[in-house]
């Protein structure tokens, strides 16, 4: 992961899988040209997550999202979550680290 630059994504969560080692999220980005592109972000161990708030269920097929995350050092559409925020305004750090205060999060359209 390229741990010096973040990118903002904003779609809808197509998959959420709460497994270890690391809770992964599949969401679906309009690509900016009529298309969409999947992408595959990595979070922290659901036992860190659970401390953060996460649950098996927080993520839903359809939820809208907009999270922060670190990009792959090779541009595959993959990433090292940093922060989401949910269509209700809770804001989630990764499960390792603290998100960022709500006033600096991203805002699901």
């Amino acid at each position: 992961f390229s741990r010096d630059k973040t990118m903002v994504l904003t779609g809808q969560v197509r998959e959420f899988q709460w497994a270890n080692p690391h809770a992964w999220i599949q969401v679906v980005v309009d690509d900016g040209n009529g298309a969409q592109k999947e992408w595959s972000i990595e979070c922290g161990s659901p036992n860190m997550m659970a401390r953060q708030g996460w649950k098996s269920r927080t993520l839903k097929p359809g939820d809208k999202v907009a999270l922060v995350m670190h990009p792959m050092l090779d541009g595959r559409p993959s990433g090292s979550l940093v922060s989401i925020t949910l269509a209700d305004g809770r804001v989630l750090g990764p499960g390792g680290a603290p998100a960022p205060a709500t006033g600096n999060a991203p805002k699901p359209e």
